[in-house]
């Protein structure tokens, strides 16, 4: 409005004034425009947040299977390392076979620490193994989790499209196709969050 009383209208105005007085075709086409746009903008939103998670447990599935693949590294050097006390236990056996009685205390007690070490370093390889196995258990559910925030994921976005569609041929039938779309793409992501 001017300082002279009298108000200029914008093409932008006219359209504002058409839209909040229900427009030329008694406000239905808006009416269903607005409807799917903002459908479209909730759809949008929801399969952002699906994508971030789907992206989050793939993330957390790499990471896990490098820790199960760290372990098992672990576990191989112990594997390694018991091998080792092995064949040192088998020489001082050897030894106690090979010298005079005299001699033998000596490697009398040397296989009884070989075998202490031996059973210790068993525990510990087996422990490693275990965690290894628990990594890989973690990374298959991440992954399993990935699979189902992707299929979430894609049927919003199979939702969004078919809204579209509904826009611009302004069919009633794709509306419905985009809700029904929508909510199985909403369902899945449930079992997402549920771990299912």
């Amino acid at each position: 409005m001017s300082d002279h009383g009298f108000h200029v209208h914008g093409p932008h105005d006219h359209a504002v004034e058409h839209a909040a007085h229900g427009g030329a075709h008694g406000g239905s086409d808006d009416s269903f425009a607005g409807q799917v746009a903002v459908m479209t903008a909730i759809l949008a939103t929801i399969g952002a947040l699906f994508s971030y998670m789907g992206g989050a447990t793939q993330a957390n599935a790499s990471l896990f299977k490098n820790n199960a693949a760290i372990k098992k590294t672990e576990a191989s050097n112990q594997w390694n390392f018991y091998q080792s006390k092995s064949s040192k236990q088998n020489m001082a056996e050897l030894a106690m076979v090979l010298v005079a009685e005299d001699k033998k205390e000596p490697y009398r007690a040397e296989v009884d620490r070989y075998k202490k070490e031996k059973a210790d370093i068993k525990v510990a390889a087996e422990k490693l193994e275990t965690e290894s196995t628990d990594w890989d258990k973690k990374s298959d559910e991440q992954l399993h989790l990935h699979h189902r925030w992707a299929q979430a994921t894609t049927v919003l976005q199979i939702a969004i499209a078919l809204a579209a569609i509904a826009l611009l041929t302004r069919r009633k039938w794709l509306e419905w196709g985009m809700f029904g779309t929508a909510a199985a793409g909403v369902i899945v992501g449930i079992a997402a969050m549920l771990h299912i």
